[in-house]
């Protein structure tokens, strides 16, 4: 693998090179993906020549470097994009000594690019369903949960929209960028997956170099308004008892491996762009407790979590798998760089969209309870699709 060290002699910004960049390598033939993590301005753009990986499951541990997707499906195969090429953008800049000389050419002379053009697009859209539909799916729900089935089902619907025309995919993701800088954002592009974005604010599974765990549980919604106290944010009986069980879920898989050494933070408000969640965090000191492996083992036992599934999680997901009525795919699967800098990020894949040649298909879940309004639910849901709505229009 070659990785980027020295910035480049000429004052090239991102926004001149890493479009050139994502369109060579995809025009080639390549897997590509991008991403950001939150709170941070640094671009890293990871280019997969040897072939996407198909793995039962992802291991964190001395893996190579690479990023991992992988769908809602947890009998499925994950994909493992394997580190051949990564430029890391930093400052605005590019941290290079490897930009390849046709590159700087097609810079140089102001050739052009277009990004959506060379993108995989997506091999097949879900079926249009109608608002009536995922109202009918929330009442089913909370019937069953008031007839004993479970306790919290997570049903998710998606909206499909009309690319605007001019739509440019280098300029979606940067504003994306700006607009969410407390979440995690991603573009991934292959000939297997298509092409998906989102703007992910849960966090699933994280080892630093400093060999410490987190995970956090994220539940609950209000919209956000700029300039608001989030200490005098007022959270529902119904939204508290919703983060509650998924930070419950946390802590039995921490039972389940006899963990019981962990930190616990929260819950508080916390803010993830247009939009206001319970989080709390947890953190775990994978040395002091002689647990090296907890990143691989948490990340098989907590996806997918009641956050984006329901509980019980069998009960919960046979429940979706029965009546959502269509495929997730990478929707509230997972995503993120494995191994990248001694470190690994792995987050649930939330606020993305599915991207074909003229349109996108937009994904939104919401936690029903047995007080759940199917209204208040859809309204939730609406919420959310404006995450990438609004960087679309």
């Amino acid at each position: 693998m070659q990785n980027s060290e020295t910035a480049l002699s000429a004052p090239f910004t991102e926004h001149e090179v890493l479009p050139f960049l994502i369109h060579h390598y995809l025009e080639t033939g390549n897997a590509i993906t991008v991403w950001q993590m939150p709170n941070s301005s640094e671009k890293h753009l990871l280019i997969c020549s040897s072939g996407l990986r198909h793995v039962d499951e992802i291991t964190l541990e001395e893996s190579e470097t690479g990023f991992a997707f992988a769908p809602y499906d947890r009998g499925q195969k994950k994909l493992f994009f394997t580190g051949d090429l990564i430029f890391t953008f930093k400052n605005g800049q590019l941290d290079s000594r490897n930009l390849p000389t046709e590159i700087i050419n097609k810079i140089l002379t102001g050739a052009g690019h277009d990004l959506h053009t060379a993108a995989y697009p997506a091999k097949a859209l879900p079926h249009r369903r109608g608002p009536e539909d995922y109202r009918a799916l929330v009442q089913k729900s909370v019937d069953q949960i008031q007839a004993g089935a479970f306790e919290k089902v997570v049903p998710s619907r998606f909206k499909q929209f009309d690319l605007p025309t001019g739509f440019d995919l280098w300029r979606t993701f940067s504003k994306l960028c700006n607009a969410h800088p407390n979440c995690m954002i991603s573009l991934v592009s292959s000939e297997e997956t298509g092409t998906w974005m989102g703007a992910t604010p849960e966090l699933l599974v994280s080892v630093d170099e400093r060999m410490h765990f987190r995970t956090v549980s994220l539940a609950g919604t209000k919209r956000y308004e700029s300039g608001l106290d989030l200490k005098s944010v007022a959270w529902t009986e119904k939204e508290i008892e919703e983060q509650a069980m998924v930070c419950r879920y946390i802590i039995s898989c921490f039972k389940k491996i006899r963990l019981r050494e962990y930190e616990e933070h929260g819950p508080r408000t916390s803010v993830a762009g247009n939009l206001l969640h319970l989080k709390t965090e947890y953190d775990v000191d994978m040395v002091a407790t002689n647990f090296p492996q907890l990143g691989s083992i948490m990340l098989r036992l907590l996806h997918p979590t009641s956050a984006v599934c329901g509980m019980p999680l069998e009960q919960a997901c046979d429940f979706l798998g029965a009546n959502e009525g269509y495929d997730r795919q990478f929707y509230s699967g997972f995503l993120g760089p494995v191994n990248f800098r001694n470190e690994s990020h792995i987050f649930v894949n939330l606020r993305c969209m599915q991207l074909s040649r003229e349109h996108a298909v937009l994904y939104a879940g919401a936690g029903v309870t047995i007080d759940s309004n199917p209204e208040k639910e859809w309204e939730e849901t609406e919420m959310k699709l404006e995450t990438l709505l609004a960087v679309l229009n």
